[in-house]
């Protein structure tokens, strides 16, 4: 992620399909491997913060919420 802009932390309900999140889970129990016991020792929800920050940061956000135009319904 970009580290140069300053950020803050917003905690929201966010609308994602259920492909999206099942995606995020299980591409993250891939990574994260089982440890010696069989368990994933991965927190999901960590990860889905992750990747929807980093995509907002990524596709500029930014200036999408800058454009008025996108305050309409």
């Amino acid at each position: 992620m970009d580290n140069s802009k300053e950020t803050v932390v917003v905690n929201a309900n966010l609308e994602i399909t259920t492909a999206s999140l099942q995606a995020i889970v299980n591409n993250s129990k891939k990574i994260a491997g089982r440890d010696e016991k069989g368990v994933y020792r991965v927190d999901t929800a960590d990860k889905v913060g992750e990747i929807i920050s980093r995509f907002l940061l990524e596709n500029d956000f930014e200036n999408f919420a800058m454009n008025i135009d996108n305050y309409k319904s």
